[in-house]
């Protein structure tokens, strides 16, 4: 069956709101319709690269005739608020993660979420990656056998500011937060946390009291175990790796690097080029992934898209590694 492009209404055009409305209007069965930024030079600017109309305001975006969906990339403290209007309305909506800092807030919209019965899917396009599902379909295959330990290796190439720091919620609900959710996209039902988080070199994660380096244990109901390494620098460039290991063997994600050409020499062994900078380069095919996903949810209501209980269980584990970290106590865990 042919359908008509879904139109879209794109909230914030920082960063990665910039990513989604290249995606929207690369993919033939979307279109940019409406986009919203207080910063409306921000907006006028997307808009001209990639078409629709401009507001300042997202209650203009939510009562126009032409918008069949939304997508939410405006700062964390408005997700909530957007997500709700959106399901007032009946508008289906992917929202950037996190759903909000505030647990209680995420809590109290979740009953509202549940019984509109209106798509609303969140932003972990990790699953979406290539080489992550593939190895997710393979352990569940049994190529390895029943899956004992998952590592998850997530650094990036330099430390964000100090004055974004301050507003990010931590590392945990910031950074560690995407490598939370891949570790339920293999394991769902962790049970258990435990947390060690360190400030060795950036001043103003210290300034804001934050962690600049981070490794965090889960347990899952199997007994299997996750161990996730985060560090706010790598001189080697964004460090993305995953291994899966059971008793038939491991399944392993490497760091994709920029170049395919390798030198070898008397003075050096397969030397090649860096990793590639920054998610926007490495999960470039992701975020194309996770918009077709999104799309076929919103039309046959079937899809790997993540949930809004994918988000709320994402926040939940973020909270406990936070608190274990601070106390230095392990943290029992219920995601229902």
């Amino acid at each position: 069956m042919t359908h008509a492009p879904l139109r879209f209404g794109l909230i914030g055009t920082g960063r990665i709101g910039q990513v989604h409305a290249a995606n929207i209007a690369a993919n033939r069965d979307t279109t940019l319709s409406w986009v919203a930024d207080p910063f409306v030079d921000g907006a006028r600017s997307v808009t001209e690269s990639f078409g629709g109309r401009v507001t300042a305001d997202a209650d203009e975006l939510f009562a126009a005739d032409d918008v069949d969906a939304v997508l939410i990339a405006s700062p964390t403290p408005t997700h909530v608020d957007l997500i709700e209007q959106a399901v007032d309305r009946g508008i289906p909506v992917l929202c950037e993660k996190p759903i909000d800092l505030d647990i209680a807030r995420v809590e109290a919209l979740r009953p509202k979420v549940a019984a509109a019965g209106v798509p609303v899917a969140l932003g972990f396009n990790r699953r979406f990656d290539p080489a992550f599902v593939e190895v997710r379909a393979r352990v569940a295959a049994g190529e390895i056998g029943a899956l004992e330990q998952l590592t998850i290796i997530s650094r990036d190439p330099s430390a964000p500011p100090a004055a974004y720091v301050a507003v990010s919620g931590g590392i945990f609900r910031d950074m560690t937060i995407h490598d939370f959710d891949m570790a339920r996209f293999f394991l769902p039902d962790i049970v258990e946390v435990s947390a060690v988080g360190s400030t060795t070199f950036d001043q103003g994660a210290r300034e804001h009291g934050d962690f600049d380096t981070a490794v965090v244990t889960l347990r899952a109901a199997s007994g299997a175990v996750v161990t996730i390494i985060n560090s706010r620098h790598s001189a080697v460039g964004y460090d993305q790796r995953l291994e899966a290991f059971g008793a038939l063997g491991t399944l392993q994600v490497a760091n994709r690097s920029t170049s395919l050409v390798r030198l070898s020499t008397a003075e050096r062994v397969e030397a090649t080029a860096p990793y590639e900078d920054f998610f926007l380069q490495r999960y470039a095919e992701a975020y194309g992934a996770e918009l077709r996903a999104f799309v076929e949810l919103v039309r046959d209501g079937a899809s790997a898209s993540p949930t809004f209980d994918d988000g709320r269980a994402a926040l939940l584990l973020a909270d406990a590694a936070q608190r274990s970290a601070t106390e230095r106590v392990a943290v029992t865990v219920s995601l229902d």
